[in-house]
């Protein structure tokens, strides 16, 4: 997940020994994809109250959720940050400020149902719901179009609007995946194949996506394994995989801090992507262009 300095050593909600624990339950049937639910998603307390930099979405679930958009004068490209388990927008408003001036981009965030001062509770699908809710704001309100988007970070939704947008063949501008999981399950096991009930299975879908896709991991992710991150690599078209940032000896929550103390520029990784993603963005406009023009029986 993308944090700042000032909540990177936030803790990760999850507990993995009790998910193991459910897991031996699930033949036993029942509910056990709400339970487990239960256990994934662990918003922290809110931290912000309603004020002027949040306004709300209505999702498809009919949950309503607060999101921020932050401007940045004459940017050509928007980054929608799906933010991590153990967060809310209230931790994060003043490091994305920090993230849209680096990037020269304008920043949307949302929270999902059941954190912060959002209504509902957390699920998969209600994830998903959040996620679409955010991505049509800045198509239908903000006139964004999608390959002028950047999808960022929390893996599950970043890679499910990922995917639809590439199924509508309207792409994406990017993709970038920072410590992000094959599925759920596979945190605790290292399966073959994908579990009934398994949450947020990137690895069956990552293969999908029509966009340049980055992979930021620490080698020494204490919380999700560095060969998630690898392996989510590996599955990408090998025509959308960009060159990834693997962060030797940092963790899950520390990269940014890591990199800051270190030398490295995060920022600089992602500047290069975004001119990755702006050089393909050119490369569509002129195939565009020419099948315009074969269609039209002209030549250009």
């Amino acid at each position: 997940m993308i944090t700042g300095p000032e909540v990177a050593s936030v803790a990760h909600a999850l507990d993995w020994r009790r998910v193991a624990q459910l897991l031996k339950l699930l033949p036993q049937g029942g509910g056990w994809r709400h339970r487990v639910s239960a256990l994934v998603f662990q918003p922290p307390p809110a931290t912000y109250g309603y004020t002027r930099h949040y306004f709300f979405l209505m999702t498809a679930m009919h949950n309503r959720i607060p999101a921020f958009f932050i401007p940045y004068d004459k940017a050509e490209y928007t980054v929608l940050f799906s933010h991590g388990n153990a967060e809310d927008l209230g931790m994060i408003y003043d490091w994305f400020r920090e993230v849209s001036r680096r990037l020269q981009a304008n920043v949307m965030s949302y929270d999902y149902a059941g954190y912060g001062i959002s209504e509902g509770e957390p699920s998969e699908e209600a994830c998903f719901a959040d996620a679409e809710a955010a991505f049509a704001y800045l198509v239908n309100v903000k006139n964004i179009p999608p390959g002028k988007i950047i999808l960022s970070l929390g893996s599950g939704p970043t890679t499910h609007l990922a995917v639809k947008q590439s199924h509508l063949e309207q792409p994406v501008a990017g993709v970038i995946l920072q410590s992000p999981v094959l599925s759920m399950f596979r945190v605790v096991f290292n399966f073959r194949y994908t579990f009934p009930g398994d949450l947020f299975c990137n690895i069956d879908i990552i293969d999908q996506v029509q966009s340049p896709v980055t992979i930021i991991h620490g080698t020494r992710d204490e919380v999700v394994p560095f060969w998630h991150g690898e392996g989510l690599f590996e599955m990408c078209p090998q025509e959308w995989r960009c060159k990834p940032l693997w962060v030797t000896d940092a963790g899950h929550n520390n990269i940014e801090a890591y990199l800051s103390t270190f030398g490295d520029d995060f920022f600089q990784h992602l500047i290069e992507f975004v001119q990755v993603c702006h050089a393909t963005a050119m490369i569509r406009a002129d195939e565009a262009a020419e099948l315009k023009a074969l269609l039209a029986g002209k030549s250009v």
